[in-house]
């Protein structure tokens, strides 16, 4: 697994699925902000019928998910927050753990009045949704996992010494300050390093998300996320521990040129009903370089 997973920047000749721009949701789609869990988060709502939650990681926020929004909206009550410190939700100086922003979500469903929701989750948020589907598996009906790796599970000991991983423990006010001013600087290594084709990521993408993470301790929430891995780490060897493997069906879809049938391996650690599907032709940023094929694969799932 991380054999394949260091393997995600080789270069390959592939059909291109750029998206010229960062996409806007539909006229549709509201947004607010929800009080939870002791924080704000911004969040979109769309729709009606049975709920979805799409939950973004590091160098994306929310609006990643737009262009299947567009698509669920037609049969389904779409719900899109931006995760604790990311975004334009609020900036807590504690709380991220990703069993508390599970918490986080959790708050969201009650107060748009949602008992239960499928769950759709790329990198940070894949750890935020495990926390999620383990504490409240009544409240989630499926769960499609995206190219990331879960703190503590599986062989995440070895994933975490790849060379790649570097940033997991870049943090703190020296670390900030060199970043301050050069977030577009900083999120093209990423951007540029776990892609296939750094093409498939557009100018206008770059410029959207950087503008975001540069905003009043965005980037400083940003680090917080990953300081929390070790406690993560913790917390879901327990949970796994006391409660088992989760019983939700769970589709585990890994990127060619990324995590591949890793992620797989790694859900069937915690998970009793796991579907591997790859997604073609991408690298890690799936809603960038692939989005036709996300959204057809993802869209097929929460559908059933």
């Amino acid at each position: 697994m991380v054999k394949r997973f260091v393997a995600l920047i080789a270069a390959a000749v592939l059909p291109v699925f750029v998206r010229a721009e960062i996409t806007p949701y539909p006229a549709t789609f509201q947004t607010k902000m929800v009080q939870t869990n002791g924080t704000s988060l911004h969040v979109r709502v769309g729709g009606k019928g049975s709920a979805v939650v799409l939950l973004h990681g590091f160098g994306d926020t929310g609006d990643m998910w737009a262009p299947l929004a567009a698509v669920l909206v037609k049969d389904h009550l779409v719900i899109v927050p931006d995760l604790r410190g990311m975004g334009l939700s609020e900036h807590p100086d504690i709380g991220y753990t990703k069993k508390n922003q599970a918490r986080d979500i959790a708050g969201v469903m009650d107060a748009l009045k949602v008992q239960r929701a499928a769950l759709v989750t790329h990198d940070i948020g894949n750890m935020v949704g495990y926390a999620l589907a383990v504490q409240f598996p009544e409240r989630i009906t499926r769960w499609a996992v995206i190219d990331a790796p879960i703190p503590g599970i599986g062989d995440w000991d070895n994933i975490i010494r790849s060379p790649l991983l570097w940033h997991f423990n870049f943090r703190g006010p020296d670390m900030e300050r060199l970043v301050q001013g050069r977030e577009r600087i900083y999120l093209d290594r990423f951007y540029n390093e776990l892609s296939a084709d750094p093409k498939r990521i557009d100018d206008k993408t770059r410029e959207h998300y950087a503008a975001l993470y540069a905003k009043p301790h965005a980037m400083h929430d940003a680090f917080e996320q990953f300081a929390a891995f070790n406690q993560d780490a913790i917390d879901n060897k327990a949970l796994l521990a006391a409660r088992g493997k989760i019983s939700m069906p769970v589709l585990a879809a890994g990127a060619e040129k990324s995590f591949g049938p890793g992620e797989a391996a790694v859900l069937r650690f915690v998970a009793s009903d796991v579907t591997q599907v790859i997604i073609p032709a991408s690298g890690h940023w799936i809603m960038e370089e692939n989005p036709r094929e996300t959204v057809h694969l993802i869209a097929g799932f929460v559908g059933h």
